[in-house]
């Protein structure tokens, strides 16, 4: 069985970093880890042994490492801003390669619009969200029908999202960071509009 600590998600794990998991383990293929959930990019100040959420995080994150490699093989996640991929490269750091495939959902970036832009060594492919989750975006994305993972459990539906955007090769128009952050709109306030 896979340890966290084999992969390269093992930093972040030791880091506290890795939060609201519905997967932490091992998947179905020999050999790779998988985790859902958030990854926290940004800690407020620490008072006492107060644990506090996180400033800015990616939510709804997917990813694989592989036990005995440097590197995440695959990683999708939803960013509030495009300016927070700069955090999440940084937070990433030599776990990040060119031969990954990164998928960022944005929400403050044209509805119309998808781009590539190479940031900390890697390739992200940076999408709108449609009022919608990741996960359905991913699967749209990747022509994947929600029948073919029915039957599967988390572990298994990891693999074979993962396992499909390992293929994954179409090509979008490049933008640098910087053309990025002059094109984003402004951040949304998630609660707005929401009973309390």
């Amino acid at each position: 069985m896979t340890a966290i600590t084999e992969t390269a998600l093992g930093r972040l794990e030791a880091e506290g970093r890795l939060l609201n998991s519905v997967l932490k383990s091992t998947t179905k293929k020999p050999g790779r880890f998988g985790f859902r959930g958030d990854i926290a990019l940004k800690f407020p100040a620490k008072l006492a042994d107060e644990a506090r959420p996180p400033e800015i995080s990616s939510d709804q994150v997917i990813m694989t490492a592989k036990a005995g490699e440097t590197h995440i093989e695959f990683m999708t996640g939803f960013l509030l801003s495009f300016e927070y991929l700069k955090l999440l490269a940084e937070v990433l750091g030599d776990a990040l390669s060119p031969q990954g495939k990164y998928f960022l959902f944005v929400d403050n970036i044209d509805i119309s619009k998808k781009y590539q832009c190479e940031y900390g060594g890697a390739t992200f492919y940076i999408l709108p969200i449609d009022e919608s989750t990741v996960y359905n975006e991913l699967l749209s994305l990747l022509y994947i029908e929600k029948t073919e993972l029915k039957k599967l459990d988390t572990a298994g539906k990891t693999d074979a999202v993962a396992d499909k955007a390992l293929t994954f090769d179409e090509t979008f128009p490049s933008i640098s960071y910087e053309e990025g952050l002059k094109t984003m709109g402004p951040i949304r306030n998630i609660y707005e509009n929401r009973p309390v």
